[in-house]
């Protein structure tokens, strides 16, 4: 009997890829703690792009979808400490609650629809903050509080969107977007 065939070099660079997106899925998160702008947003694109990096290069869908909602409790978390002195802390933990039993459903389940039920306004409202606080630093709690009816009615419309587009309706954006392009 022959041994088997050594992995070839297209194999070893996707494991090794894989390996970084996965790696920096679940660093960031740490990062949120004293950069909270720049980590929150840098995890919100690589967030919104990790499946059209990691499945093309051979990760199966459902590895990827343990990978990715286990590394999104970690950015939870990472919020919720990096928000605890912030005045929206009381809201940060709420939602961080409600989307902990959505995390917990759907482990259970695996039915994705919990999200839609459990909406992540944790994310939203945290790079809002993040980034009025990167801009206005001091002002940032008089500036929250003169535009708070807008800034909720933004979180709120962009998050149940969200979760409706990814989770009940299961549209990929990529190919949405590539659609509407022509593509």
């Amino acid at each position: 009997m022959e041994p088997p065939a050594p992995p070839s070099e297209r194999t070893i660079v996707n494991a090794v890829l894989i390996a970084a997106v996965v790696g920096l899925k679940y660093l960031l998160p740490l990062l949120l703690i004293p950069f909270p702008f720049f980590a929150g947003w840098g995890n919100f694109v690589l967030d919104s792009v990790d499946g059209d990096l990691l499945i093309p290069l051979g990760l199966s869908d459902p590895v990827y979808q343990l990978i990715d909602k286990s590394a999104d409790y970690v950015t939870y978390v990472g919020m919720v400490v990096a928000a605890w002195r912030w005045p929206v802390r009381r809201a940060v933990i709420a939602f961080f609650v409600l989307r902990t039993i959505g995390q917990a459903l759907f482990f259970i389940t695996g039915n994705e629809i919990v999200f839609f039920l459990f909406p992540n306004f944790l994310e939203p409202l945290f790079l809002v903050y993040a980034t009025i606080l990167f801009f206005k630093r001091g002002d940032a709690p008089a500036f929250f509080a003169r535009h708070a009816v807008l800034i909720w009615v933004l979180v709120i419309a962009y998050k149940l969107q969200d979760e409706f587009i990814t989770h009940v309706a299961n549209v990929d954006r990529s190919e949405l977007i590539s659609r509407l392009f022509g593509g």
